[in-house]
Order: structure tokens, then C-alpha cells, then sequence
């Protein structure tokens, strides 16, 4: 779906565009100073020829005197660059160049700040690590700085402190790139959550570096009509047991589960199905998109004595093939066909479908009578590959 969508390439953008440097450390250049930002596509002697994150094409041509700097990935403080030259600079870099404009898509640049591809990666793949060693689950209170969430029958406490940085994924996406910065004063009881940063022994409490959110509403049950033309299906939902009209749009990640990838889950689930929404998938964060597609919040597989996850493996890959399994249309879908869905509430109150899997007939009817029924994930933070890790955080509505 958790659009392959928490990509890294452009968490690496992210730990590049604020470049929040210190008033001191900007105090050398000159207000009026233009800048661009952006990946390098082609070098030439000293120009660099960029791609913004918006998809423009610009060229920088480095000033023989102009300063390099080369820094670290995620430093918001000129403080920690080394000296480096345009020879320094690869395809693939990312830059931060100031100096004078010459039109809307060049610059001549005295100042070029480097981020190499290969530091960038480096420190994606530890943020990646620290989402899957994170903790999630749906909101159950929020209490001064102390977000309380559920994580199956697990109560967990995740600490927030001035330095945690907010997020909030967009009501259309779970895609971790489309996340707005948010606030702690945001998030409220059935939010969806996933933190990352210190966690403690016991994996009940952590101080978090950063916390993403979002509301989001899971549906599974079987299809009773489908209206292409209108762009919705019907089904009535496992959970809630009422009938629901999902609209369909052109950014909803249509998937198929094979029925032998179906039946496999449904032999590991079987009989650890969550016990209630919110119930935990696995121990990783889908930082993606729904594996890429989606993120924080894997299938909900129940947990066994001892605190540990019956089926965490399963439920967790479940979350990351997501991305790769076959794509359909609102058209390839029919009456009687069992479905899951990740929904945003929508702005007519009808629920749209973010990612909706089909295909998973023999997974739904493994869930223990009385139970409610696994769903997917909606977290979306996604992994260069697309492949995402499922979090704890997926349940019922919220």
C-alpha cells in the first residue's frame, strides 16, 4: 500500500530539505540568496544538473571560488560539514545550492552543501531498522507528553519529548512521504500510531525520536455489489457486521493474493487471529508503501503466552509482499469475493479505499469464531525496494 511508495529515496529527501541550520551557521549568506534543492542527475566540468523534488530539472554552475561542504545525513547544523570540492560530488548526491538566480530553473552557486548517496543510504537503512525495533498500536489516551497506545492486550507507553518530531499521513495515503508534519496536540484515542527512537527491555515503554499517525478505517468481509461506474463496491463488514459502500478511486492500491500465498497464511494464522482492533501483525513498521505499499500496522495476528506474537512472521509478511503482488481494477472485482481494506474516512462519509486486498477468502475464515478478523495494515513508510515491515498498530476502525 504500509505507494512503494516511506520510499527511502525520499526519506533521504527528508533528511536533507530542512536543513534547519543555526542562525550562526547562516549568518554568512546574504538574505537575498536563492537556492535550489535537489538530487544530482548529470555533472559537467562544475555543473551540476539537478531534479527537485518536484520533478523540475535545474542547473547550478559552481563558482570557482564557491565553499563545498559535505554533511552528514539528518545534521541540522553547518557545524558538523567537512570541507569538499565539486569532484566530490556523484550522481545520485543530494545539494543544497545558494548563490545568485539565473532564471526559474538555473543559479549560480557561491555555497554547496553535499550529501552524499551512499551516507544517505546508510542512514535510511538505520532509520528503517529503528522503525521495525519501534512500537505502535491504536491510541488509546494521550496524557501530557505520555501517548498511551493498544497493541493487542499489551498497553504500551511511548514518551514524547520536545525533540520528537510529529508526523500525520494525508486522508488520501498512508504513503509515509506524503505525511505533514503534525503535532503531539493531533493525535487523539483511535488513532493509528507507530513511534520509533529508545525502547525500553520489556518493549511496554519508549522514548520516541519521531511518531507518525493517522485515522484510518479497516474493513474486511465479502463484496455484495460492485458499481464500476460509480466507482464503489459494497460489503458488510466482519467486525461491525454492517453494510458498507467504499468508494474507489484512482490512487486506491488494488491488490490479489494468490490462493496458494492465501491458504498458507491462513495455516500460520489460524487460530491466533486478533482478539480485537488494534490487535499487532508484527514487530515492524511498515514504513512504505502498503509495504510500499502500506506501513505501521501489520495483520492483525493475536498474541501467545508470554507476550510474544503468535504468527508475528506471517503477519509481518504479509504486510511486505503487498507491493508486490499482482495489481487489479474496481472492475476485476465481483460479488461474493472476500476483501480487506484500508480506508481514510472520507469528506462525504463514504469510506475510500487506500489499499484493498482480495484474494483472501481462506484467511478470513481461519479467524476463530468470536474473534475479530485479521486486517491489513494501513502504515505506509515504505523501503527502496518497496517491501515494508508490518507494524503492531493495525486493527479495527480508528
Amino acid at each position: 500500500m504500509l505507494d512503494s511508495r516511506l520510499r527511502w529515496g525520499a526519506i533521504a529527501a527528508l533528511s536533507l530539505v530542512p536543513l534547519q541550520v543555526s542562525p550562526t551557521a547562516l549568518h554568512a549568506q546574504a538574505p537575498a540568496a536563492a537556492r535550489q534543492l535537489g538530487t544530482v542527475k548529470a555533472i559537467d566540468g562544475s555543473t551540476l544538473t539537478l531534479t527537485t523534488s518536484a520533478g523540475a530539472t535545474v542547473t547550478v554552475t559552481v563558482a570557482p571560488e564557491a565553499k563545498v561542504l559535505q554533511l552528514p545525513p539528518g545534521s541540522t547544523s553547518l557545524k558538523d560539514a567537512t570541507p569538499a570540492s565539486v569532484a566530490d560530488v556523484a550522481v545520485g548526491d543530494r545539494v543544497l545550492a545558494t548563490g545568485a538566480a539565473g532564471d526559474a530553473n538555473s543559479l549560480n552557486a557561491s555555497r554547496v552543501i553535499l550529501m552524499k548517496s551512499g551516507d544517505i543510504a546508510a542512514r535510511n537503512a538505520e532509520e528503517m531498522r529503528e522503525w521495525q525495533r519501534g512500537l505502535g498500536g491504536l491510541v488509546k489516551s494521550v496524557d501530557g507528553s505520555t501517548i498511551t497506545v493498544a497493541s493487542g492486550t499489551r498497553m504500551l507507553k511511548i514518551e514524547t519529548t520536545p525533540a520528537t518530531v510529529f508526523k500525520r499521513y494525508a486522508a488520501d495515503s498512508v504513503s509515509f512521504t506524503d505525511a505533514q508534519p503534525g503535532s503531539l496536540s493531533g493525535i487523539h484515542a483511535g488513532d493509528q500510531l507507530r513511534a520509533r527512537g529508545t525502547v525500553a527491555d520489556d518493549r511496554l515503554s519508549m522514548t520516541a525520536k519521531e511518531v507518525v499517525s493517522g485515522s484510518f478505517e479497516n474493513l474486511s468481509g465479502v463484496i455484495s455489489a460492485v458499481n464500476a461506474s460509480a466507482g464503489t463496491l459494497t460489503l458488510k463488514d466482519l467486525a461491525t457486521k454492517k453494510t458498507v459502500t467504499v468508494a474507489v478511486t484512482s490512487k486506491s492500491d488494488l491488490r490479489n493474493l494468490p490462493a496458494q500465498a492465501a491458504a498458507a497464511f491462513a495455516a500460520r494464522n489460524g487460530g491466533a487471529a486478533g482478539s480485537g482492533a488494534g490487535q499487532a501483525g508484527a514487530e515492524h513498521a511498515r514504513p512504505a508503501g502498503a509495504a510500499a505499499a502500506g506501513s505501521p500496522g501489520g495483520g492483525n495476528v493475536g498474541e501467545s503466552r508470554g507476550g510474544g506474537y503468535a504468527g508475528r512472521r506471517a503477519g509481518a509478511d504479509l504486510s511486505q509482499m503487498l507491493s508486490r503482488l499482482p495489481t487489479q481494477t474496481l472492475s476485476d472485482l465481483h460479488a461474493g469475493e472476500a476483501v480487506m481494506i484500508v480506508a481514510s474516512p472520507g469528506t462525504t462519509g463514504t469510506p475510500t479505499a487506500i489499499t484493498l486486498l482480495s484474494g483472501v477468502d481462506q484467511i478470513l475464515s481461519a479467524t476463530p469464531a468470536g474473534q475479530q478478523p485479521i486486517t491489513l495494515s494501513p502504515w505506509n513508510l515504505g523501503e527502496p525496494e518497496g517491501a515494508a515491515a508490518g507494524g503492531e498498530g493495525g486493527g479495527g476502525s480508528h
